[in-house]
């Protein structure tokens, strides 16, 4: 989760710099060029702007609500925000391993999933020896919870 809060923290820090200075030198020079109404220079650096403060609103929201988040909500002994889990998908005979993320940090090819996507769904609230069905777009898939390092294991290792 720190990892989350510092990505956005730099992000959020870029986009100040862009809309605060950069972006205000862009419009005066391009309001230099004269006749605003046929000036593309001066609509795109507009655009941006207003492209820029909406993306730095959003992700202000999203660093309150992470702030917020209550780690004593966070089970210990099952599948939660943070959660890394090895599942064996029983259909299959084949093990795999996600780490349970917020929507913002998914990253399939790393087994990083969100936890409202359906497997991420599929897999909150339950404990290692738990079997879950899980509908997903190509069908129905059986899967067994083999092992799980919680999120508060994750923080006591570090």
């Amino acid at each position: 989760m720190e990892a989350l809060i510092k990505k956005l923290q730099e992000e959020i820090g870029a986009l100040e710099i862009e809309l605060r200075i950069e972006l205000p030198r862009e419009i005066l020079r391009a309001r230099a060029h004269g006749d605003l109404s046929e000036n593309a220079e001066y609509h795109a650096a507009k655009e941006r702007q207003a492209w820029v403060n909406a993306r730095l609103n959003q992700l202000q929201g999203r660093l309150r609500e992470l702030s917020m988040v209550d780690m004593s909500t966070i089970p210990h002994d099952r599948v939660g925000l943070g959660s890394v889990v090895e599942v064996l998908d029983v259909d299959k005979d084949e093990k795999m391993h996600y780490t349970m993320v917020t929507s913002e940090d998914v990253d399939v090819s790393k087994g990083m999933i969100s936890t409202t996507s359906p497997i991420g769904r599929g897999l909150l609230g339950k404990k290692v020896g738990d079997t879950v069905k899980i509908q997903v777009p190509g069908g129905t898939r059986e899967m067994e919870i083999v092992e799980l390092i919680t999120i508060h294991q994750v923080n006591a290792k570090k």
